[in-house]
């Protein structure tokens, strides 16, 4: 099991993989703003783990354990960000959807990933969760 810093490093990898032929450690620390040692450092317990392939100062490339778990990863924090727009939060939804994604269950995930499918198939029904938000700023900001 990764621990959450090391599925960070592993999202981003899949992240830069998507859509570059060559992911380079620079473009990790630059992206997680941390130090180099740092990346370097993540990169050998991944690379131990079996999740990617690298050899110091060479390319970083995704094994089939890393594309399968790195997509799931970026599919998470996809989901939670559409998850708290779907439920109306006022916040940073990217960081609050990096800070929640790593101490829910893939339980609670599926429950989440369930509940907004639902909202936009009964839009019905989410029209009036949307009207009850409305009515409760207001009530919050008469108080």
């Amino acid at each position: 099991m990764l621990s959450p810093s090391l599925e960070d490093y592993l999202e981003e990898i899949y992240r830069f993989s998507v859509n570059r032929d060559i992911v380079r450690v620079t473009d990790i620390s630059q992206k997680l703003n941390v130090k180099l040692p740092s990346v370097t450092k993540a990169l050998g317990k991944l690379r131990a783990g079996g999740y990617i392939t690298y050899q110091k100062y060479g390319m970083i490339g995704l094994t089939e354990k890393g594309r399968q778990t790195g997509g799931y990863l970026v599919e998470r924090n996809t989901l939670l960000q559409e998850f708290l727009k779907t439920i109306c939060a006022e916040c940073d939804v990217a960081a609050e959807a990096e800070a929640m994604e790593h101490y829910l269950s893939k339980s609670t995930i599926v429950s989440l990933h369930r509940l907004t499918i639902f909202m936009k198939e009964q839009p019905v029904i989410y029209k009036h969760f949307l009207d009850y938000v409305q009515e409760t700023k207001k009530k919050d900001r008469e108080r």
